[in-house]
């Protein structure tokens, strides 16, 4: 097993549509950094308010080579995670909608995740907390790495601060991304803030390094239960 740390950024282009398609033969360039940043994650021109919505405004986030992953996936990588943290906060805090099926292929990681949205939207709302909600969501990345062999994957932890109509918040967040079927996928997804629902349910310090974890069946019925 090989493993790469990374402190890198992608030049990442808040540009239109358009503009993208224009340079969309442009070869993607990596950049060495101390950290990134971005804001909002919209970048990629999707804020879904309803299901139909999301469905319609649905991307593939492709692999750069279709048959294996690799470190010039950083960017897509990053972009998908920061993406999907965005939404994720809007859902559980403001009820928006979020389309899984966008960045995750795994049917289990799915249902544990719309769970996990759906539970704690719904304390969210029975503690009379929705009417505070999520305006924006400045995402950084705290570390970032490579693990190349026949099942190659990206670890990314990433720092999240929720900006909300009165006040903020911020925890990270540790994401596992492999390639599957040409498109870039979440295999695993752990947010460890204090009281966080993953801390409660799997446990609090996980090691998060096992893309394989979705498919043990056993583990899956332990947390469960």
């Amino acid at each position: 097993m090989k493993r790469v740390c990374l402190l890198l950024v992608i030049l990442v282009t808040l540009s239109a549509c358009d503009q993208a398609k224009n340079s969309a033969n442009e070869d993607k360039t990596a950049v060495v950094a101390e950290d990134i940043s971005t804001k909002d994650a919209n970048h990629t021109k999707n804020s879904p308010s309803t299901k139909e919505n999301s469905v319609r405004n649905s991307e593939v986030f492709l692999a750069v080579d279709e048959n294996n992953l690799s470190v010039l996936d950083f960017e897509t990588a990053y972009t998908m995670c920061a993406q999907a943290l965005s939404e994720y906060y809007k859902a559980t805090w403001n009820g928006a909608d979020i389309n899984l099926d966008k960045y995750m292929n795994n049917e289990s990681l799915k249902q544990y995740t719309q769970k996990k949205i759906t539970t704690q939207y719904e304390l969210f709302l029975k503690n009379k907390l929705t009417y505070n909600l999520v305006t924006s969501v400045d995402i950084g990345a705290r570390q970032v790495e490579f693990v190349g062999d026949d099942k190659s994957f990206f670890y990314l932890k990433l720092d999240a601060r929720v900006q909300k109509d009165v006040g903020s918040f911020a925890e990270p967040t540790e994401f596992l991304i492999q390639s599957l079927n040409e498109k870039l996928v979440i295999v695993d997804w752990y947010t460890s803030g204090k009281d966080s629902y993953d801390s409660t349910v799997r446990g609090e310090n996980q090691i998060i390094d096992n893309p394989e974890i979705w498919n043990n069946s056993e583990w899956i019925k332990k947390i469960s239960n």
